[in-house]
């Protein structure tokens, strides 16, 4: 099967570094996206600004594929996820020429000859790549291995507390009253004079309940409403402030905070919605315990993601029951188990399936799990690459630090004060030392 290229689903940050990789190692990939355009996902949230400057978010790889362009990596600031495309990831793009199939969905990954049960001279055959246009058109064609970089963007959390859509959820969002992208500033000044309700306690909430606040003092009628499912309310709440090695990610939390502190934005805790009444224009969350917000006009849900696992019904996986995440590193991102912030660097050894060839990398490897660095995928790939290529040494070679993100509240008790507050893995937040590796912050939560 050498001959054959590797199919890299998804091109966005870490589907392209994927490549980048595969080419330094002469292998040959396939990325296919189902966007229009490289960076599909991206470009969907490419107003909000990240927490992470330039330099952090440039794949190694990457930037040795586009240096004979000419091409000059950013060097100052904090982009907007739009930026991050058209300064970077499109050129990447570019680079890649006809190795990206644009429009190309994947529907399916199989063995040739083979469904899920068939273990017989399984591991000698070759992966079956289903693809669909978007016109509809059906194609298929085999791969060595398979890197499934599809991120979660398209699979957003219900508002519902129990995991699935609250009662009236599908047709408030269908109304357009309820949506899971943090809005843009022409939407955003559009809700002045209204009430809104973002649900969420992650850094996308935090940078929407910001600008709205911003939106409240420019239009004192304006009402925001900010809910969080948990009871409990201390400084980990906000995140690590300045205890963050990641500064302007930490600045969040800070200024999340300020706009609670100061009143232009109301936090409403232990609301966990069961129902979404809609009334002509307005939609009202009501809690499982029964309790009611005022009617809103919007409400922002920026409650995570979760991954696809659809089109890899036919692959053998071995995912954490918990988390969707592989089950070899959800015991390092797993919540309820510890929230130090930090993650240990990992590559194939932990991202490895059953299924020999396949592996889950960036935001998708972690299930359901929060706080995903870009960065993080950029060492996935590295790694996976250099065991497809049969480097192993390179491949468990660790080439990353991670930042700790200040927060440290331990593993606890969902509604118990005390036991949310002490244990876990760490003790109190160490202060941020200054740091010169190339971190990233998590786009999806920027």
């Amino acid at each position: 099967m050498s001959e054959l290229p590797v199919a890299v689903i998804g091109a966005g940050p870490q589907g392209l570094a994927a490549a980048a990789h595969l080419i330094e190692w002469g292998i040959e990939p396939v990325v296919l996206e189902a966007g229009a355009g490289p960076a599909a996902g991206v470009r969907a949230w490419g107003h909000v600004r990240m927490f992470s400057a330039w330099s952090e978010l440039v794949d190694p790889a990457g930037a040795r594929l586009l240096q004979p362009s000419g091409w000059v990596a950013p060097e100052r600031g904090y982009p907007t996820g739009a930026e991050w495309v058209d300064r970077y990831l499109a050129p990447l793009a570019d680079a890649l020429g006809d190795r990206v199939r644009y429009g190309a969905r994947v529907t399916g990954v199989s063995r040739r000859g083979r469904d899920r049960p068939v273990s017989a001279d399984r591991e000698n055959q070759p992966f079956v790549i289903h693809v669909a246009t978007a016109a509809g058109v059906e194609s298929r064609f085999d791969a060595r291995a398979v890197i499934d970089a599809s991120g979660t963007w398209t699979q957003p959390n219900p508002v519902g507390a129990d995991g699935l859509p609250a009662i009236g959820e599908s047709l408030a969002a269908a109304a357009g009253a309820l949506t899971y992208v943090p809005p843009t500033p022409d939407q955003g000044s559009a809700l002045a004079g209204r009430h809104v309700v973002v649900v969420g306690s992650g850094h996308s909430a935090m940078t929407t309940v910001i600008d709205l606040a911003a939106v409240v003092k420019e239009h004192p009628a304006t009402k925001v409403t900010w809910v969080l499912r948990r009871t409990v309310v201390d400084d980990n709440t906000f995140g690590g402030g300045e205890a963050d090695a990641l500064p302007e990610r930490g600045a969040l939390g800070l200024r999340s905070r300020e706009a609670v502190d100061s009143g232009l934005v109301t936090l409403v805790t232990g609301f966990r919605v069961e129902r979404i009444a809609t009334d002509g224009s307005t939609v009202t969350l009501v809690a499982e315990d029964g309790r009611a917000l005022p009617a809103a006009d919007h409400v922002v849900a920026l409650t995570g993601f979760r991954p696809d696992l659809s089109f890899l019904s036919e692959m053998r996986l071995d995912l954490d029951p918990i988390l969707q995440a592989p089950a070899k590193l959800a015991p390092e991102i797993d919540p309820n188990l510890h929230s130090c912030g930090s993650v240990m660097p990992h590559g194939a050894q932990e991202l490895a399936h059953p299924e020999l060839g396949l592996y889950v990398v960036g935001m998708k490897s972690y299930g359901r799990a929060p706080t995903f660095l870009a960065m993080t995928g950029y060492e996935q790939v590295r790694s996976v690459a250099a065991e497809l290529a049969g480097d192993h040494e390179a491949a468990r070679r660790v080439e990353l630090v991670l930042p700790d993100t200040g927060v440290c509240g331990g593993a606890g008790l969902f509604d118990d004060p005390i036991a949310d507050n002490g244990g876990g893995c760490c003790g109190a937040p160490a202060q941020a030392d200054t740091l010169s590796l190339s971190l990233t912050g998590n786009p999806t939560t920027a």
